[in-house]
């Protein structure tokens, strides 16, 4: 198993209390948080067979408690500060491989549904994807080279008519040389920092979907009627599969959800009154089998990010000497995972 502590921190990492058993298959991370989290040390067990097991055949996984409430606190610190930041922003902004999608809504006005890459000038943020426990969950997938494709925001303010329509995130991995091996080289983990509930839009998810490879689900939805009746259950029901099989990922702050790019998901409307629901997530990949993105393990090392690489955005370097710029494209305008 691992134990992981922080460079700066030098006292003992403390041992499993006598109630806890570690079988072989069990990993424990025994993590040490950053300084601006809080100076304590914090213990994550999960059982890494069984919830590769689960990935692997279901096409998804969660593992509770991963972050504690002085990291989620932390973490949405920063993502309420980038909210008010963003809402100076009058449309979609793209500048390098930063993206930040603003929406006008009928029922609250305009408002930020969520961000790209924040950890380029995030350092908090920053912190988490390379946090060791990130590694430990994806390491038994796909190994200690990963290359990550995927750091975002995401926002669902209370009221606001934000959902995510039925999808494989393999629509977003283009081109198809760039990105080898779906199926098996590529994990997108979730962080949850609010309650993930039906009521709130938590993700939906088809659970053994991803062993039906690419349904091509955006070409079959412009097969359907377009007079305001499509539905997420018709999607499903047009791609051969049945809606009663989805599941509702209820999630509580700290706990990782992880999913394949392949596995059929999406999101309802929050109707809470109060209830934002923020996730953070970063799209993991083994690094032999995706040309582009940053290494962000080498040989279990965490890796910096250094200056903005080739992800999705061809024109990344030209907004990015820009400063910046507004677009109505509707492929960069329209939020993807």
């Amino acid at each position: 198993f691992f134990s992981i502590l922080s460079p700066s921190f030098h006292s003992p990492a403390p041992q499993p209390s006598s109630s806890t058993v570690l079988h072989s298959s069990l990993l424990c991370c025994t993590h040490v948080v950053p300084p601006f989290f809080l100076c304590a040390t914090f213990v994550m067990s999960f059982d890494a067979a069984a919830v590769a097991e689960q990935y692997r055949t279901q096409g998804y996984a969660v593992v509770r408690g991963v972050f504690n409430d002085g990291e989620v606190e932390a973490m949405r610190k920063r993502f309420d500060a980038w909210y008010e930041k963003n809402m100076e922003h009058h449309g979609t902004f793209v500048k390098g491989n930063q993206r930040v999608w603003v929406e006008d809504d009928p029922s609250v006005g305009r408002f930020v549904r969520g961000m790209q890459w924040p950890s380029y000038d995030d350092p908090v943020l920053d912190k988490i994807r390379t946090d060791p426990r990130m590694l430990a969950l994806v390491e038994p997938l796909i190994g200690n080279n990963v290359k990550q494709i995927i750091n975002q925001m995401h926002y669902k303010r209370p009221g606001a008519h934000v959902t995510w329509r039925y999808h494989q995130d393999e629509r977003s991995r283009k081109p198809d040389s760039a990105f080898r091996n779906l199926a098996t080289s590529y994990v997108q983990c979730g962080i949850a920092l609010d309650e993930h509930t039906a009521e709130s839009g938590a993700m939906n998810i088809m659970p053994g979907s991803h062993r039906r490879g690419n349904l091509h689900l955006e070409d079959l939805a412009k097969t359907l009627p377009t007079d305001g009746k499509q539905t997420g259950d018709a999607l499903l029901t047009a791609a051969g599969l049945d809606p009663k099989d989805m599941v509702v990922v209820e999630l509580r702050p700290g706990d990782v959800a992880m999913w394949t790019p392949l596995t059929i998901h999406g999101g309802g409307l929050n109707t809470t009154v109060d209830n934002w629901r923020r996730f953070y997530i970063q799209g993991y990949v083994k690094a032999e089998d995706c040309d582009r993105g940053h290494v962000v393990f080498k040989d279990g090392v965490a890796q910096p990010l250094g200056d903005p690489v080739l992800i999705q955005l061809e024109d990344f370097q030209e907004t990015f000497k820009a400063g910046g710029c507004y677009t109505a494209d509707p492929k960069l305008a329209h939020m993807r995972d």
